[in-house]
């Protein structure tokens, strides 16, 4: 279980993932020795389990984002799912508890194949009911805006 300090450590590495074993120690106060072994420590009980870079390509490949959640009836999900993830412009779905069923992300060039995108998902047989909210800004610890 990671304490206090894991979780300012992971704070920091989520800020900036590419920050120096000594300037994170000074950001906490440790030697860059307890730093590392800290880190180490994670990696091996899987507290983190990767370190990633993201690309002014991963921002803007799909300019115009949106969550969708949808509301399914009967049996279908796994159908759904399998034709979901067979679309360019979904991203990622998550299955969810609650009033949704599953929320989708989608990422789009313009806002018409967006709208083309989501008449096409709501047109899927088993599809009862959907919401979408366009996501018009992210913010990611480390990242500007």
């Amino acid at each position: 279980m990671a304490d206090d300090i894991d979780n300012r450590l992971i704070a920091a590495l989520r800020r900036d993932g590419r920050a120096s074993l000594s300037d994170l120690a000074a950001q906490l106060t440790l030697s860059r020795a307890t730093v590392r072994a800290r880190i180490e420590r994670l990696v091996n009980r899987g507290e983190i389990s990767g370190f990633t870079v993201l690309t002014r390509a991963d921002v803007t490949a799909a300019p115009v984002r949106g969550l969708m959640m949808i509301g399914i009836e009967g049996r279908g999900t796994d159908r759904i799912i399998a034709r979901l993830m067979g679309l360019a412009a979904v991203q990622a779905v998550h299955a969810t508890n609650g009033k949704w069923d599953l929320i989708i992300e989608l990422g789009t060039q313009t806002l018409a194949e967006l709208d083309d995108i989501l008449a096409q998902i709501r047109r899927f047989d088993g599809v009862a009911t959907s919401e979408t909210n366009l996501l018009l800004s992210t913010r990611r610890p480390g990242t500007k805006l």
